[in-house]
């Protein structure tokens, strides 16, 4: 048993790395083929997003998100986008134009935006590092979604 194991930990560690990056994409492939896994290059951003009080939505051409960490400490802003691959081009207003990753059900941003973005906040809320899931695809839920200050931001 132990010549078994000794021997399949040995070949484990001389496997090429491409083997296992081939394996992973031709797992990736099939979960899209199977309809388990969204496909990053078709699927449509258009929906709500959440992550425990963070939100976002997108509807049409516009983009609203807000982050709420209670005691009037948050951000909040809208504007529009457009789809650069696996990616999506912020810009809302100001000045406050950035990058975010999209992978058909995750949108994240970097972990620093433009100082123009500051004027969305208050006190020491911060858009940097938002990441939302998916909830819904529907256009008109998105456009439905209003910041804690009753603000559509989709609409």
């Amino acid at each position: 048993m132990r010549l078994w194991i000794a021997a399949a930990l040995l070949l484990a560690g001389c496997s090429p790395s491409a083997t296992t990056d081939s394996a992973t994409a031709t797992l990736e492939e099939a979960a899209i083929a199977r309809g388990v896994v969204r496909d990053p290059a078709t699927a449509t951003p258009t929906g709500l997003y959440a992550r425990e009080d963070d939100r976002l939505c997108i509807a049409g051409d516009r983009i609203g998100m807000f982050v709420d960490y209670g005691d009037d400490i948050g951000c909040s802003g809208h504007g529009s986008f457009t789809r650069e691959g696996e990616s999506l081009r912020i810009d809302l207003g100001g000045g406050c134009t950035f990058g975010a990753a999209y992978d058909g059900d995750h949108i994240r941003l970097a972990g620093a935006v433009p100082a123009a973005c500051r004027r969305l906040c208050t006190r020491r809320a911060s858009l940097a590092g938002f990441e939302v899931d998916r909830l819904s695809d529907s256009g008109s839920e998105a456009a439905a979604l209003r910041d804690p200050k009753g603000r559509q931001l989709c609409g």
